[in-house]
């Protein structure tokens, strides 16, 4: 089976020209990241982590370091990672003071009988494990201030393509099978312990070898409303393409409540694709020692990976 990674960097309002450099760049080195593991024999859940701690550890994305502000000024962090194979998966949800909180998720997958571990539980949990903490101030980033002032300013607006959030990544390895990894910051200026969909299997990113794997971003209550990342592998299942599928659940979510989004999908053949209806979406594909690189609609680039 040859392997592939996909990985997107969130959906939104379109990337600002000063941005969109690093934001490519960013998404580039992440599926790299990922590929390198697979073609070195790493299996599909080591590569979605890598790919996503990448993006976390990246602070022009809304995942760890970046990550955007609560009404207090705080980081809470939800991620979760799944495995297609026999369908195990770890989350985590409100989390602080945590660098690469998909790696504690992937932690709460092996190492406990839950799904899900949440605030102090979590913190808990984190600390048994010997993950270190970092000072909450090392993940706050100045345009985050920024986001979260402009943001109080302006508290009327709804425009839900501010809702730029989520790094993600789904992978298949030379032996079948598949994975996806999701990780937010949230939404700027949203209720202390506010849970998007990102660490909810289902919405946020699923994972099945019998038909593939998917990872969303966009507007997390209308993501959990329609359980988009399950909705779009229901339409592969049913036998639409990737595309097929991932435009049919991006515009029922659209359709039925107004929310916009974007999803990365791969099927168990290596088929990939990526597809939103924000503004634009970060992604990038490796395959067949190629990467795919895309921000904005009919921009993909195509490079050779070294």
């Amino acid at each position: 089976m040859e392997p592939v990674v996909v990985v997107h960097g969130g959906a939104g309002s379109r990337v600002s020209p000063e941005r969109e450099q690093r934001v490519r760049q960013g998404v580039a080195r992440a599926a790299a990241a990922g590929y390198r593991l697979l073609t070195a024999g790493g299996s599909a859940l080591d590569a979605v982590e890598a790919a996503v701690a990448a993006l976390e550890d990246d602070p022009e994305f809304n995942a760890g370091c970046g990550s955007v502000l609560n009404a207090n000024g705080d980081v809470e962090m939800d991620a979760s990672i799944m495995s297609g194979r026999d369908l195990s998966s770890g989350a985590v949800s409100a989390v602080r003071c945590i660098a690469n909180p998909i790696r504690l998720a992937r932690l709460v997958m092996e190492k406990t009988p839950h799904c899900l571990l949440t605030s102090q539980g979590a913190a808990e949990f984190a600390a048994a494990m010997g993950v270190p903490t970092v000072p909450g101030e090392q993940l706050v980033t100045e345009r985050s201030r920024k986001r979260l002032e402009r943001e109080k300013q302006e508290a009327q607006n709804s425009d839900q393509q501010k809702d730029r959030g989520t790094v993600g990544a789904v992978a298949l390895d030379c032996r079948g099978d598949v994975a996806y990894a999701t990780s937010t910051g949230g939404i700027v200026n949203k209720m202390v312990g506010r849970v998007g969909d990102t660490p909810c299997v289902g919405s946020g990113g699923y994972a099945d070898n019998a038909v593939g794997a998917a990872s969303t971003t966009g507007h997390g209550e209308s993501i959990l409303k329609v359980t988009l990342a399950r909705l779009a592998l229901f339409h592969v299942e049913q036998g639409k393409t990737l595309e097929e599928a991932a435009a049919l659940a991006l515009g029922h979510m659209q359709s039925k409540l107004r929310g916009l989004g974007g999803v990365i999908l791969l099927d168990s053949a290596g088929a990939w694709a990526a597809r939103w209806t924000s503004e634009s979406m970060a992604w990038a594909a490796a395959k067949d020692g190629k990467l795919h690189v895309g921000v904005n609609l009919g921009d993909t680039r195509v490079t050779d990976l070294p």
